[in-house]
């Protein structure tokens, strides 16, 4: 029986690390500590695991660090494409599937903080609407994540939710 118990910890282990160095594991924790900081190694970190990663979803998850990553350019011509880039990949996935909540809640992040020269924050109300609706619904972690944003947020306001 021990060894049984033995046999399955290695080979959960094993597979575990596989998994990780082959970039199909997400780390969802170390992708929003990303996006709520400044910090352009960080952001260069998950981008780097995105382009490997085999997950659901890649091209939100990418375009809305990409767009993260433009707001930390200096310079403007660069920070504008980055930003259209990242864009299109983000509205493809919300395109693909308007029902994700975790994907309108990348939306709102980014929204949120973009410049008002961008044009880029008619969505706020409809996801932060959407968000409030379905966040019962999201699994604890993503609850967790959310919930975190959105003390810092003036636009996703949960409380108690």
């Amino acid at each position: 029986m021990i060894q049984r118990a033995v046999l399955f910890l290695v080979i959960f282990s094993t597979s575990r690390a596989l998994g990780q160095q082959n970039g199909s594991a997400f780390d969802r924790q170390a992708y929003y500590q990303a996006m709520s900081l400044d910090k352009l190694n960080l952001i260069n970190e998950q981008l780097d695991k995105l382009n490997t990663a085999s997950i659901p979803g890649k091209d939100a998850y990418e375009g809305a660090m990409t767009m993260k990553k433009a707001g930390l350019n200096g310079n403007p011509d660069k920070k504008l494409r980055l930003f259209k880039s990242g864009h299109r990949k983000l509205e493809a996935a919300i395109h693909r599937d308007s029902n994700n909540v975790e994907f309108r809640f990348l939306r709102l992040m980014i929204q949120e903080h973009a410049p008002g020269v961008l044009g880029y924050k008619g969505s706020l109300k409809t996801d932060s609407d959407y968000i409030h609706r379905s966040y019962k619904t999201l699994s604890k972690e993503l609850q967790v994540i959310i919930l975190d944003y959105s003390k810092k947020s003036k636009i996703l306001k949960l409380g108690d939710s």
